[in-house]
């Protein structure tokens, strides 16, 4: 293959354009279903308890793969990003739970499925990017 079709000038940390919207391709899908819960009357409770929830377990994943890539402590590392991983599943599920005993039982169902095709969207696409990240080794 030629050196253009591996794009190898780019640097080995510095994802390309592609990679960087599939990275946040969850973020734009929750922008993007904000005229969907407006123009189709859907429950406008439930899409911001979603949002808030999704954006601030976003923000925790953040901080947590940034303090875990600060630590060369294997033990350390799995510790931050099970925690998080563990904590963030109960914030999401606890926010949905709770829209959908304080609003009515249409907001917990739009908090649920809005969050469930973010999970979705969020884990495919982790799943293609991760590889990327990952450094690569010397040749």
């Amino acid at each position: 293959m030629s050196a253009h079709a591996l794009d190898t000038t780019q640097e080995p940390n510095e994802a390309g354009i592609g990679l960087t919207v599939l990275r946040y391709l969850d973020l734009v899908v929750l922008a993007l279903a904000l005229p969907l819960f407006v123009f189709a009357g859907l429950p406008m409770l439930g899409y911001a308890v979603a949002a808030a929830a999704w954006l601030l377990q976003r923000g925790i994943d953040a901080l947590a793969t940034a303090k875990a890539k600060k630590t060369e402590d294997p033990r350390t590392v799995v510790g931050v990003l099970a925690g998080s991983m563990i904590g963030r599943g109960w914030l999401v599920a606890g926010s949905i739970f709770a829209v959908g005993l304080a609003g009515s039982r249409e907001d917990g169902l739009a908090a649920a499925l809005l969050c469930i095709s973010l999970f979705t969207i969020y884990f495919a696409a982790q799943m293609v990017v991760r590889p990327f990240d990952m450094p690569r080794p010397p040749r």
